[in-house]
């Protein structure tokens, strides 16, 4: 709903006649319709996309780690050195981690 703050305000009287909870009341309609849905019914129905990949072969070709490269400790991904914070206990670390 607008509302057009240049308008002159009403006086506490008026609008304490108009806005009260019984006037409210009376203005409302029943909105109670709602429909009764089976959930168990809903999920069986809903289907996540991709969610089917018995019959799918994945193919990635897999790369061995390169000399410029190191695997965290913590996170066990393959950083590249830049991304090298420290050692601890003697295992690399990488700066997300650290």
């Amino acid at each position: 709903m607008a509302t057009d703050y240049d308008a002159p305000r009403r006086d506490k009287e008026e609008s304490a006649g108009s806005d009260g909870i019984d006037a409210l009341a009376k203005g409302r309609t029943d909105q109670s319709g709602s429909v009764d849905v089976d959930e168990a019914e809903v999920a069986e129905n809903f289907e996540l996309p991709g969610a089917d990949l018995g019959d799918e072969e994945l193919s990635v070709k897999v790369l061995p780690m390169q000399q410029d490269e190191f695997r965290c400790s913590s996170c066990f991904l393959v950083h590249h050195r830049s991304q090298f914070a420290k050692e601890k206990n003697g295992q690399p670390i990488c700066k997300d981690c650290a």
